[in-house]
């Protein structure tokens, strides 16, 4: 028996209807249930053939679970190794290296020292920073937000320098990016599953958050066929499973905004019964195609092509 397991927090409506739509297709020699654990020995995890991860952002202990399970041979979705590295800063380096237009975008140091430093630990660090040289190749309106992390959480709006000012002393000891703003025509959030399966959902991120999936956006075919494209080469080079893909659109460039949502809202009514029922039936059959594909005591998890690249010594593209 292959089991597939889902490990969640506190949504309700996306995993009871993934398992509910596993196990109502019969599949001979495979099951899906919520993830039970009752303890964690190191080096035994072979339960489950297949683990769709939505919480380990948020719990520790659940990573180091699922690290334990990935490497006694579960497809855990996300990779939890690539997961726990990654960040939205390297992603937009990675963006640019393989072609990917994204907002101007610099990394800055957190604006208070981090524990158990002190000035002596920022040595190799300029001061005061190029601001004038950073500000001059973002420039504003400007976007202010943490180089790891989501939800829109610690997001700034900024308008010019002093408002910068202002702001930076707020985050306290967070790495924060600056970006610039792309005033765009469309926006749009696109699920990828797979690295094959793209939805690309018109969204309006000016609107409340149970209005934003609500706009009148038409994009061509043209257009829907290079913002899959986008999607789909991000997803592959950073080896996502299960991801979402903002992009604006402005003066017909699709902008890769956010691109870093390995655990993206699926909750029904924030997206919508026609986006719901399609990301449940497609994480359903990439989950049961995972299972059955699933070799025992070997690595099955996904690794993009920006790991595959390196190992070979092979040029990013």
């Amino acid at each position: 028996m292959k089991k597939i397991g889902i490990l969640f927090g506190k949504e309700r409506s996306f995993p009871m209807a993934f398992v509910e739509r596993i196990n109502s297709k019969g599949i001979n020699g495979v099951t899906a249930e919520p993830v039970r654990i009752d303890k964690v020995v190191q080096g035994a995890a072979d339960e489950y053939a297949v683990i769709l991860d939505r919480i380990s952002q948020d719990v520790p202990f659940y990573r180091a679970f699922l690290k334990n399970a990935a490497i006694c041979g579960a497809a855990v979705i996300n990779n939890p190794f690539w997961w726990s590295a990654d960040e939205k800063f390297f992603n937009n380096c990675l963006a640019v290296k393989i072609g990917v237009p994204v907002p101007k975008t610099v990394i800055l140091p957190s604006y208070q020292l981090p524990p158990d430093t002190s000035d002596q630990s920022f040595s190799n660090l300029s001061y005061p920073l190029d601001w004038e040289g950073i500000f001059k190749y973002v420039g504003f309106p400007a976007y202010m937000k943490p180089f790891a992390g989501g939800g829109w959480k610690n997001v700034y709006k900024l308008h010019d320098m002093d408002d910068f000012y202002h702001k930076h002393t707020e985050t306290g000891q967070l790495v924060m990016l600056l970006q610039e703003e792309i005033i765009f025509e469309e926006y749009y959030r696109c699920y990828c599953i797979g690295g094959k399966h793209v939805r690309i959902m018109p969204y309006e991120p000016r609107n409340p958050h149970h209005l934003r999936y609500t706009s009148d956006f038409h994009p061509t075919p043209e257009r829907l066929k290079q913002m899959e494209e986008i999607v789909l080469r991000i997803n592959q080079y950073l080896g996502y499973d299960f991801n979402t893909v903002e992009l604006a659109v402005r003066d017909g460039i699709p902008y890769a905004i956010d691109f870093c949502n390995p655990a993206p809202d699926a909750d029904l009514p924030s997206v919508g019964e026609d986006n719901f029922n399609w990301v449940v039936e497609t994480a359903a059959n990439y989950a049961i195609e995972r299972a059955l594909a699933h070799k025992p005591d070997r690595d099955n998890l996904t690794w993009g092509e920006y790991i595959k690249h390196s190992a070979a010594k092979k040029p990013l593209a």
